[in-house]
C-alpha cells in the first residue's frame, strides 16, 4: 500500500480543522466562493481575513507541489478557451447552487444542512456521470 491515503487523510484533517477554526473564531463559513465574492464585492472590515485565507490556499498548494515528491501538477495542455469556458461554467454553477463544493461539502454537511446534502449528492452524481461518459464513450470537451 502506498502513502497516498496518508497525505489525503492529513489534507482532510487540515481542511476540517481550518473550516472549524474559521467558524469558531470568526463566525464565518469556509466556502471559497463566498470568501472570493467578499473580496470582489467587499464589505467594511471584511476583506483582510478573506485575502489572507485565499493567499493561504495558494501558498499551501504551491508549497505542496514544490516540496512533496510526485505531487500532482497543474495541466498545461488545455487550450485557454477551454479553461475560460470551464471557469465560467463553474462560476455559474456555484451561483446557481448558492455555494461551492467546499462550502456545501465541508461546512454545510458538518452543520447538517439539508440544502448542502442535496448539493453534494448533485455534485457526486454529476462527477460519476462525467467519469462514466469519458471512460466508456470517450466523450470529452
Amino acid at each position: 500500500m502506498n502513502s497516498v491515503w496518508i497525505t489525503a487523510a492529513i489534507g482532510g484533517v487540515l481542511i476540517g480543522l481550518s473550516a472549524s477554526l474559521l467558524l469558531w473564531l470568526n463566525g464565518r463559513i469556509a466556502g471559497i466562493s463566498g470568501i472570493t465574492n467578499g473580496v470582489l464585492f467587499p464589505a467594511k472590515n471584511e476583506t483582510a481575513w478573506r485575502w489572507l485565507f485565499l493567499l493561504g490556499l495558494i501558498a499551501a498548494g504551491g508549497a505542496y507541489m514544490a516540496w512533496v515528491p510526485g505531487a500532482a501538477q497543474p495541466r498545461t495542455d488545455a487550450p485557454r478557451i477551454t479553461l475560460i469556458v470551464a471557469g465560467l461554467l463553474v462560476g455559474f454553477g456555484t451561483r446557481m447552487g448558492n455555494g461551492c463544493t467546499s462550502g456545501h461539502g465541508v461546512c454545510g454537511l458538518g452543520r447538517l444542512s439539508m440544502r448542502s446534502l442535496v448539493a453534494v449528492l448533485t455534485f457526486m452524481a454529476t462527477a460519476i456521470l462525467t467519469v462514466f461518459l469519458v471512460r466508456y464513450f470517450g466523450v470529452t470537451a
